[in-house]
Parts: C-alpha cells; structure tokens; sequence
C-alpha cells in the first residue's frame, strides 16, 4: 500500500536538511564518507551522539605534539614564524640554516630523522603516569604527514624519518591498553603559510622572494625532485586582506574576515587524507585545531568527517560507540554533537556534557629556550590543573614536547616522575570520578574567570594555593583535593561545616590517601581535619570522606 505524500515528503526531510548548499562544498570522489547511523547534519549529531563511558571516566589523557618544527628548536609555528622577517625562529634560521629564499622549510624536513623515537618505551611511560589515552599528532599546520599518506607526498615515509609514524604509535597505544586518537592541523595551511610568500624588507636580501613560490619545476637537480613544493605550502591563491599582519591570522581562523577562500581541491584533499587516518588507523579520538569543524561554515567538509568517523567507529566495535571528535568555540548545540576542547584553560563552572582541556608542560613544538630557562610547568601546576578540569566534568590532555629525535629532556622527565608519583597514589580521586554539587572554593573558584577565545585562562588556576579545594565524587565516597599544603596542619573545608545545605549526613571517616586515616571535627565554619606533621607526597593532600 502506497503511502500519503504527505508521509514521504516527511520521511525525506532529513534529506533535504543534509542538501544545504556550501560555498566550497568537499567531494567524495575518491574517498566516500562511511555511512550509517549518523547523516553530515548537526540535527543528526546532536540528537543521536553520547560521549562514551571510557571517556567519561578516562580523565587524562597525553599527547605527542611532535614533528619536523622541532628540528630547529624554536618553538609552535616555527614553520610560519621563520618566513617573518626579524621574528627570532626567523633569526636562528638564517643563522644556522640559511636565508628562508634559499633554505625554506621544505628543506627542514628531511633533518627530522625521528632516530631515538621509541614509541613503545614511551607509551608505557605514559601509561606508568596514569594516562588512559594517548595522542599522536597527524599533520600540523606545517602540512607534513606523520604516516605513509595516500593523499599527500610530503609525508614521513618519503621524507625524513622514512617511517609511518602513526602506525607506530598506534600500535604502541594498544599494545599498552590505551585508546588511541589522532590530531589533525593541516585545514589552515591555506592561510598559515602565507608568509612564505613574502621577501625581506631590509638588508642584503631586500625584496628576494621566499621559497614559497616554488613549483615542481624548479626542483630538477635538487633533493626534491619530483615533489611540488605547493603540495606543501598550497600558495596558489590570493593572499588574505591584512597578510603582511602577523597576528591577523588569529581574527581569520573560522574562515571570514578576508581570509582567502580555500579551494575545492584544498578541502577535499584535507578530507581525504583524514578519512585515510580513520580507514587505516581505526583512532578513538580525533582532534581538529578549528573554531567548531574543520573549514565549518563554508564547508560541509567537517560535518561529514564527523558522522562518517561515528559510523565508521560503529561500523568496527560492533555498534558499540567509543569515538570522540573535539571542536573549539562551541555554542551549546554543538556540544551535544561533538565534544568541546578549550586550550590551555578552563570554565570557571560544571560543564554539563564532558569537555577536555589541551594543555602543555612547555610550548607545543619542542623550544630550547624554554628549555634552558626553566619555563616549564611543575608538577605540581599540572595536579592542580588536572585537580580543578576533573572537578568540572572535564578530561586533561597534556602535551610532553619531544625533540627532533623522538625523545623528551632530563628537565620534561623529572617533572613527570613527580607528577606520577602523585597519580599512583592519588589516582582514584581522579578516574571514573563524577562531579559533586560544586566544583570546589576558594577565591579562585569563586571568582568570575572568563575564557578567552578558545582557553588561554589557565594562569589562573596553576598559582592556586591551599585554600582552594577541589571536589569529586564516586559512588559513596567524596574526594577533596587541596591544590597545596597548607602551612599549618590543619585544612578546613568550608563547605562540610556542620549544617551546611551542600551535605547534611554524618562523616563517618576522614582518609588521607598516601597516609591513611585522620582526625577531623566538623564545626560550624567546616570540616576541620589534622594532617599528619609531614606531608605524603609533594604536591597535595587528597581526603576520602566517607
């Protein structure tokens, strides 16, 4: 029996809703989007996906922000920054490598041998420090690929290394029981690159141009022949209004104000090399530097990459879903569909849905001046951010910059050690813990700390002392986590005092976790408990409250 029409035109309204016409919409023709449950639409995202347990309880997370830009140790960006003239990567590169006009970071590339990485050692390493995934980076902004890349010749199988580089990390991820995600940057190498493009405006060199108006043609008889250096820098384009304005790249990220428009092509080769990620690497995470999805509004590119990476994650664990996508920036809406990641930062609240926050113990390409000027993060600052992001419903991946030889310095090591020292003991305050009533307090906790952007607001937590504390909670039990010693050995917390609206039950037992039971009394101003004379590890005290 034929049905009313009415009931047909309903039946293909999502349809109509997934035909949304794009200025630069991606094409499928050599890589087809996985099909299934979820359709390239946020009414399908946000209506149908639920962030699994394993995230939920995970809580922390490492990551490998590691590639050719840390060949020349000069810090995030250096691939942009030594193509802008009297900027210090550019500076040490013309020293020490030559003027970007001869030598531009194409010709970085194959000093980035990868010839100490161990990427089993390292992963157990990880694991050891109470990470329960961990990420690789896939391509940064740079446009190099880290694996042996279909879509994309200037990768590390032909160049450098001459290794698949995610293959190797996957491989140690799950040997080592972690679940395994991928960060992909490469979206904006369009306007990243666009000072390659430029010339010196003063000295020797005045008005030479830089290597990025380089094709293939140019390169017979030098180590590249063969390749097209557009492949890389992708500068075949106008340049973006304000170009020559460093900073002006930060007001164009989510593809407006005067940026260049991306090409078809450009779109679609970035979309066919992450659906290579996911085909051969079957990742639980993915990761996109991006103000929502990659080249969201103007592209269906990202939502398509989204719902083919759900259906392709259901696809193969038997329709069990484990995958997380992040996007920066976004409203509530979207946070139900994809999960939300703020760099270097945190809400000053509970976060209904889980959330990350991406983080670094020094710049997210190896620097040697943070290095040698002691600039890393303590210990003791990334327990307090881990403390106060698992408070408020949030995940923590922290970043270990590695040098060019795949390996982190004795500074990075005696950091971690104590870091993971204090998670081996402390650790149960943190996994599969839920959020209480509040989040903690404190002046910091009680203060309207604003994000900026996408983060950048952590420098308010990482100073905290002792008299912010930070709840959490499993089952019957209620963690509290000073994020320092006091000075006395006394810690009041104020918001178990006795008759407090937040916990009107009886305490029955006060436990320092390293330690073992205290003493405690319950007063009108808080629960007043005595720690022992000598502090149990060096960071901070975790109480279990029963």
């Amino acid at each position: 029996m034929k049905q009313p029409l009415f009931i047909s035109l309903l039946f293909l309204l999502p349809s109509v809703s997934w035909a949304q016409t794009y200025e630069v919409p991606v094409s499928e023709a050599q890589e087809k989007m996985t099909t299934g449950r979820f359709q390239p639409t946020w009414e399908s995202l946000e209506t149908q996906y639920q962030v699994p347990e394993w995230f939920c309880n995970a809580k922390f997370g490492i990551w490998a922000h590691w590639g050719p830009q840390c060949v020349e140790g000069s810090g995030d960006w250096m691939a942009r920054a030594l193509y802008q003239e009297g900027s210090k990567a550019w500076k040490f590169h013309c020293e020490h490598y030559g003027h970007p006009s001869e030598v531009g970071f194409k010709d970085i590339l194959p000093l980035f041998k990868a010839e100490r990485w161990n990427p089993d050692s390292l992963v157990a390493y990880y694991k050891s420090l109470g990470a329960e995934y961990f990420f690789a980076l896939g391509n940064h902004h740079d446009n190099f690929d880290l694996w042996d890349s279909k879509y994309q010749p200037w990768n590390s199988k032909n160049i450098g290394p001459h290794k698949d580089i995610l293959a190797g990390w996957s491989e140690a991820a799950r040997k080592h029981g972690l679940k395994f995600g991928v960060s992909l940057h490469a979206d904006h190498a369009w306007s990243w690159y666009e000072p390659s493009r430029r010339y010196d405006r003063s000295g020797d060199k005045m008005g030479v141009p830089y290597d990025g108006w380089l094709t293939k043609a140019d390169g017979k008889g030098k180590w590249w022949e063969g390749l097209d250096p557009q492949d890389l820098y992708q500068q075949n384009h106008p340049l973006s209004r304000g170009s020559w304005a460093d900073g002006m790249i930060h007001q164009q990220w989510g593809w407006g104000n005067g940026v260049a428009q991306p090409s078809q092509q450009f779109v679609t080769n970035f979309y066919n090399r992450t659906l290579d990620v996911i085909n051969r690497y079957n990742p639980d995470l993915l990761y996109f530097d991006v103000t929502v999805l990659p080249f969201w509004p103007i592209s269906d590119a990202g939502l398509k990459i989204a719902a083919g990476f759900y259906n392709h994650n259901l696809a193969t664990h038997q329709g069990k879903m484990t995958a997380v996508l992040f996007g920066k920036i976004l409203n509530k809406n979207q946070r139900k569909g994809i999960t939300w990641d703020v760099e270097r930062g945190a809400p000053n609240q509970i976060v209904d849905h889980p959330w990350q926050t991406c983080s670094c113990i020094g710049g997210w390409h190896y620097d040697t001046e943070v290095y040698e000027n002691g600039w890393y993060k303590t210990a003791s600052q990334a327990v307090r951010l881990l403390v106060d992001v698992v408070s408020k419903n949030g995940n923590l991946l922290l970043s270990v910059p590695l040098r060019a030889d795949g390996t982190f310095d004795e500074k990075e090591k005696a950091i971690l050690d104590e870091f993971g020292a204090w998670m081996r003991v402390n650790k149960e305050s943190i996994f599969a813990t839920r959020p209480w009533k509040k989040f903690g307090e404190g002046p910091i906790a009680e203060s309207d700390i604003k994000i900026n952007a996408q983060g950048f607001n952590e420098g308010s937590y990482t100073k905290a002392g002792a008299s912010e504390i930070r709840f959490t909670t499993k089952g019957n039990v209620l963690y509290a986590t000073a994020l320092a010693w006091p000075d006395t050995h006394q810690l009041t917390i104020k918001s178990l005092a006795d008759g407090s609206d937040l916990y009107s039950g009886k305490i029955h037992t006060v436990r320092l976790l390293g330690h073992g039971k205290v003493k405690f009394n319950r007063t009108a101003t808080g629960l007043v408990v005595e720690l022992p004379g000598k502090p149990c590890n060096t960071i901070a005290p975790v109480l279990e409250i029963r």
